[in-house]
């Protein structure tokens, strides 16, 4: 037998340069293989990264104009807002800024007369005239609460047309943006809010509240078979639900006319301050708002309502102050009530600060001067 010397036989060698070569190739191919699905998997990773971004930038713009068409019809809401507010009260005084005066007004069931035009049943429209005209006046800072009364029979002279007429008469005439401005005139002061009742939504407000405890002066009887009208109350305190509200509040006797009337609704007005105040009425808020939502005419909207809750969150547990258009009764005419230009003057300037607004004043001179 041929034994091995240790030495290699033919061919060996070129068998071991073949093999290894062939363990290179494969391990270059195998590199090739992960560097071509390390590259895939990155080229996925990048398409999926893009795709994000893509969506994200799509998102982001999407979102902005989004943003910019909500801001754009916020701003046309505003805008039309401030346009309505406009032609409802007219330019509000920056001295008044520190208050929140509120217009009331009650209507009558316009039983004084007929509009030219009738209804689409051809029914003869009534024509409602301003029957209570209350001037309701917080202080922001303090929640002092202020009641102008003024009387309905109050003569003014009427904007533009410069016509004589009583107060009454003046919302048939142009509504309650007239009414805000010869309100302003009148007083010197700015009205910011009108709010609008006619006696059914008044009774159901009263109603609402569980009814109004008050002293009857006196025994008062009076019947208008046109108008529709019939009042009985006894003198003594009474608990007065909507109807009756409406009897005590509408009564004008003969002794002291319109003027006692206003002193009954000054002091009708107080009770239901205080009533409104009391822990039991919470429980009947909600449905005292949706007497305002659907049966009450006003010129607060939702731009309005974070400014108003704060101002009635801040309202003050004391009386408040109450007072009657200074005046006095025609000569000629017991009914007609003459304002005082004067006493209401210097009345307004007790009530509002005159000490703030002469300071306002002076600052806007010295704004004009520089």
């Amino acid at each position: 037998m041929d034994r091995n010397d240790g030495r290699d036989r033919p061919g060996t060698k070129v068998r071991r340069k073949s093999t290894s070569r062939d363990n290179i190739l494969k391990k270059r191919k195998a590199l090739a293989r992960r560097r071509r699905k390390a590259l895939l998997r990155l080229t996925l990773l990048l398409m999926i990264f893009g795709l994000v971004l893509a969506g994200v930038a799509f998102a982001g713009l999407t979102l902005v104009n989004w943003g910019q068409h909500i801001y754009g019809e916020y701003q046309k809401m505003y805008a039309g807002y401030t346009e309505r507010q406009e032609a409802r009260r007219g330019a509000v005084d920056p001295r008044f800024d520190g208050y929140t005066n509120v217009l009331v007004l009650g209507l009558d069931d316009g039983a004084g007369g007929m509009q030219g035009q009738p209804d689409a049943e051809g029914q003869p429209v009534k024509i409602k005239k301003a029957d209570t005209i209350l001037v309701v006046s917080m202080d922001n800072s303090t929640g002092r609460i202020r009641f102008i009364n003024i009387p309905r029979d109050t003569l003014v002279t009427v904007p533009v047309t410069g016509v004589q007429a009583r107060l009454a008469d003046v919302y048939p005439a142009g509504g309650a943006p007239l009414m805000v401005r010869q309100v302003n005139n009148l007083l010197g002061i700015s009205i910011h809010q009108y709010v609008v009742m006619d006696m059914k939504a008044f009774a159901h407000f009263i109603d609402a509240l569980g009814g109004i405890d008050v002293y009857v002066e006196t025994n008062m009887d009076y019947q208008d078979p046109e108008a529709g009208l019939t009042i009985h109350l006894e003198q003594g305190y009474r608990h007065l639900d909507g109807a009756k509200s409406l009897e005590y509040l509408r009564y004008r006797g003969e002794e002291l006319g319109d003027v006692g009337r206003v002193q009954r609704q000054q002091k009708f007005v107080k009770a239901v301050y205080s009533k409104i105040l009391q822990f039991e009425t919470l429980p009947k808020l909600p449905a005292i708002a949706d007497i305002f939502k659907n049966e009450v005419e006003t010129s607060a909207e939702v731009f309005d309502s974070a400014h108003l809750a704060n101002v009635l969150r801040g309202i003050s547990s004391e009386q408040p102050i109450s007072v009657m258009l200074p005046g006095s009764t025609a000569e000629n005419d017991y009914t007609i009530w003459i304002p005082d230009g004067a006493g209401i003057q210097n009345r307004m300037q007790e009530l509002f600060r005159p000490s703030d607004i002469e300071q306002s004043e002076s600052t806007d001179k010295e704004e004009k001067n520089d």
